[in-house]
């Protein structure tokens, strides 16, 4: 099993998500609970934005955290010169690779980039950085290009090379091609950065480490610009349990990070969300439910205690007559016969629809001692 970094970029790609802004507070307490999960390397914010940005970099550096603290810069050597006033360990220098980019945007050509990306890395290499050079939309760089500027970027001093997916359009099989020939052809570690366009970041994460990626950057519940970034929960228990790399994460804890930056960003968790979502262990569908009673391993890939979850059993439409007993069972000490199952099975579908959701504790009450009050008085 190698070692592969963890980068989480929540407090600066995540915040950079529409509408989301982190009180300086919040960054420090999001920057101390990733540091008890186990995240290697923690990209705090843009120092050069100066203000409470600038503050907070500095607050979180000063909490003396195990983490790796970095900056996030452009290739403008006086971006680094802020970061490294804030007392970061390390920085990433950005700057676009795409010909799209460097058109339209930087309006510029391909070797200013490659003198602006030397320049910086070159100064911060001087000031003793770890250093992060990102090719911002890498995927959609020619790869000729590509492979010059990580040589660049190599020669220049950098630890490894950012490959950013800034818009989402890579697939596992392309990924996992390119970063295998980026890796030969120029021996450098690489991070992958992979945006959630089209549902595939956190896929397209684990291509690139199946490639020899070496650093994997993420956000919390996959917070992020547009569509989000890899989720930082996906992709490390992924990597625990289809991968066999255990990065002894505090994983048990991941369910309490994720609430608490939902909190903070305004942006709820959807029950139906992979790892940390209320749905991931409730079982309501009746063979299923029967199936995950009699042996939890048939229908759960881990146990809920591993994310800091638990099992529930939901009663409603489809649910069937083993639930109903077990959850009078487990939850209300009531061994109910099979007969009285089946006659709160039907009360239960008939509700069920007619509310169009699973049924509350109480109404399984109210069902179960109408039922008791009918047959006494005979109906």
């Amino acid at each position: 099993m190698r070692h592969l970094t963890i980068v989480d970029t929540t407090l600066r790609d995540g915040e950079q998500t529409a509408g989301v802004v982190f009180s300086n507070q919040e960054k420090i307490r999001i920057a101390q609970l990733l540091d008890e999960l186990g995240v290697h390397q923690i990209e705090a914010g843009v120092a050069v934005m100066g203000g409470d940005e600038k503050r907070a970099i500095s607050d979180i550096v000063k909490l003396g955290l195990k983490a790796s603290i970095m900056g996030w810069n452009r290739a403008v050597i006086a971006d680094i010169e802020q970061s490294l006033a804030c007392g970061v360990d390390a920085v990433a220098i950005s700057i676009s690779t795409s010909d799209i980019h460097i058109e339209h945007k930087l309006m510029t050509t391909r070797e200013d980039v490659l003198e602006r990306m030397v320049k910086a890395t070159e100064f911060a290499k001087r000031e003793g950085m770890y250093i992060s050079v990102n090719a911002e939309d890498a995927s959609r760089s020619d790869m000729d290009f590509l492979m010059e500027f990580a040589r660049e970027a190599k020669r220049a001093g950098a630890d490894r090379l950012r490959y950013c997916d800034t818009v989402g359009i890579l697939d596992p099989f392309v990924t996992y091609d390119k970063i295998k020939a980026l890796i030969e052809k120029v021996g450098i570690d690489v991070e992958m950065h992979t945006h959630d366009d089209f549902g595939m970041a956190t896929a397209n994460a684990l291509a690139g480490v199946k490639a020899g990626a070496t650093h994997v950057g993420v956000t919390v519940n996959g917070l992020g610009e547009r569509a989000g970034n890899a989720a930082l929960e996906e992709v490390v228990m992924a990597l625990k349990h289809l991968l066999d790399t255990d990065l002894s994460f505090a994983t048990e804890r991941f369910v309490e990070v994720s609430e608490y930056v939902a909190r903070a960003s305004g942006r709820r968790i959807p029950p139906w969300k992979s790892i940390v979502g209320s749905n991931m262990f409730a079982h309501e569908s009746g063979i299923h439910a029967d199936g995950a009673l009699k042996n939890p391993r048939t229908y759960e890939a881990f146990s809920p205690e591993d994310v800091g979850l638990e099992r529930q059993l939901v009663i409603g439409k489809h649910s069937g007559t083993a639930s109903i007993k077990a959850k009078f069972r487990n939850e209300y000490g009531k061994e109910m016969s099979d007969e009285d199952a089946s006659e709160m099975l039907k009360r239960v579908r008939a509700l069920a629809v007619d509310m169009k959701r699973s049924l509350f504790d109480k109404e399984l009450a109210y069902i179960y001692s109408d039922m008791l009050k009918q047959r006494n008085s005979g109906k």
